[in-house]
């Protein structure tokens, strides 16, 4: 796609590396710490102590393969080299036409419903420490996110001041903390540290209770179209339970739960509202759908839904997402998904779906990253 601004992707991933918690966790964990297993049936695997299930990292890590080409027991060397050693991550960035990345973890989704907390405070601080290094390669197109257990309002801030410190640019929350939940006032403190520190918190798929590709009825499949409610329950709690009727400073990012959903949701929290809040409780004074397209910016990679029906959302917080280097990823087809998923938009919407919606969010100086799109894809072919 021919553009003259970059283009941002909202959510990335990293392949955490197999040093990634052994060498950066407390002393005290290390022989419990994340690692990863060879196995013969599914390739390399991390394994996670109290966990059941280990996690298939060829599964987790295989943009540009095609559907029939995945590759259930890849190893290490089999993986893009990219999620795990970021000297080589320019040149992917280069070749989607991609000028920067925000950056989530992959394991640490995961780990996010640990039911030790103490144990997922010390591998996510492990991560923060890790993931730190990774994007010190180049800070203006490396754009990391840490990582907080959430054991309580006090720690989670405290964790924020150590991430800010870091160069984050905002948190990844667990979608279920220790404490009550996140629509207590009990963390309003930690809503103000959030936008005083320039901090943005994020919910992101697989990372709730309530969500999981092993819970569905009938094809596995089906758990597949079950992902995104977890974040959409969220959603719905911080609207409904008041959130940003005490904050209205505060914006969050719904992730990678796509977004053509969200006018049918705004309408439906609308007709609750209007209909049943005699004995339905909803501890807001505007209609629920004012508090979703001022405060919750939405990410998305091939939503053609949310590209075609932009106009009934709040544009300008819908925010394009390569997801590399995930199963689900657009890289390095995104400059030809784009060119025919945005052709409707206007200029302005392009620019802000791809670049400016994101930039806002985060404080990136665009200035300071290539133009994006075929110009960086061709320029460094």
């Amino acid at each position: 796609m021919k553009v003259d601004f970059p283009i941002i992707s909202a959510d990335s991933h990293i392949t955490e590396a197999p040093n990634t918690y052994l060498d950066y966790i407390d002393r005290k964990y290390v022989d419990i710490a994340p690692r990863v297993v060879e196995t013969d049936n599914h390739g390399d695997v991390y394994v996670i102590d109290g966990m059941k299930r280990s996690i298939p990292m060829g599964l987790v890590a295989a943009a540009g393969q095609k559907a029939d080409e995945l590759n259930p027991k890849a190893r290490y060397s089999d993986l893009p080299k990219s999620g795990y050693d970021s000297s080589y991550r320019i040149a992917d960035q280069n070749r989607d036409g991609v000028s920067a990345e925000v950056i989530y973890p992959s394991v640490g989704m995961v780990l996010c419903n640990h039911p030790d907390f103490d144990y997922k405070k010390a591998v996510m601080d492990a991560y923060n420490r890790w993931i730190s290094e990774y994007c010190d390669l180049d800070r203006n197109r490396l754009l990391a996110l840490g990582q907080t257990a959430m054991r309580s309002p006090e720690e989670g801030i405290a964790d924020l001041e150590k991430m800010k410190a870091m160069g984050m640019r905002g948190v990844m929350m667990p979608g279920n903390p220790q404490v009550e939940d996140y629509d207590s006032p009990v963390y309003d403190e930690f809503w103000d540290a959030c936008v005083d520190l320039g901090l943005v918190p994020s919910f992101h798929i697989l990372t709730s209770a309530a969500d999981g590709l092993n819970r569905n009825r009938g094809p596995k499949m089906n758990g597949f179209l079950s992902i995104i409610r977890g974040c959409q329950d969220i959603m719905g709690m911080f609207v409904l339970g008041g959130v940003f009727e005490r904050k209205p400073r505060l914006k969050l990012v719904c992730v990678e739960a796509d977004a053509g959903w969200a006018p049918h949701f705004m309408y439906r929290m609308d007709h609750a509202f209007n209909r049943h809040r005699k004995w339905l409780t909803a501890n807001i004074d505007k209609m629920p759908s004012e508090y979703f397209r001022e405060h919750i910016y939405m990410t998305f990679q091939d939503d053609f839904v949310a590209f075609r029906n932009a106009d009934q959302m709040n544009w300008r917080r819908l925010c394009w997402a390569n997801d590399f280097p995930h199963s689900d990823s657009t890289w390095p087809w995104s400059q030809e998904m784009l060119t025919e998923h945005t052709s409707h938009l206007t200029e302005e919407q392009r620019r802000g779906i791809l670049c400016d919606n994101v930039a806002e969010l985060y404080g990136i100086d665009t200035s300071l990253l290539p133009v994006g799109g075929d110009t960086l894809a061709t320029s460094t072919a």
